[in-house]
């Protein structure tokens, strides 16, 4: 199999946010490693679907015009991104005024006792 440098790199990068995810004792460490992941998905869709040659679908002639469906799904999945990051800052900053803190450790026990 022929595989790109970027998409192995995609894969790198989204292994780095899953560790990130999974070993992050800070609530903040969590939320940047779930956007890295998100990013590398994207970076991931855009170097599986690049073929050189290919011309935006704009103009009179669509013979050697890209699929413009793959260009919308990535569009759409950035958005997801960035407005589940926004969820997440928000409840952050909620639950650190009320908790006073940012790491999960503490929050569990303040919250189970």
């Amino acid at each position: 199999m022929d595989y790109n440098i970027l998409e192995l790199l995609a894969v790198l990068v989204f292994f780095i946010g899953f560790y990130g995810v999974i070993t992050g004792k800070s609530i903040i460490k969590s939320i940047v490693s779930i956007g890295l992941m998100e990013m590398a998905v994207v970076v991931f869709f855009i170097s599986f679907g690049y073929v050189s040659g290919i011309a935006p679908p704009i103009g009179a002639s669509f013979d050697n015009a890209a699929d413009p469906l793959p260009q919308a799904l990535v569009i759409t999945a950035i958005v997801i991104g960035v407005t589940v990051s926004a969820v997440n800052i928000t409840m952050l900053i909620s639950l650190s005024r009320k908790d006073e803190s940012t790491d999960w450790d503490e929050l569990k026990k303040k919250n189970s006792g």
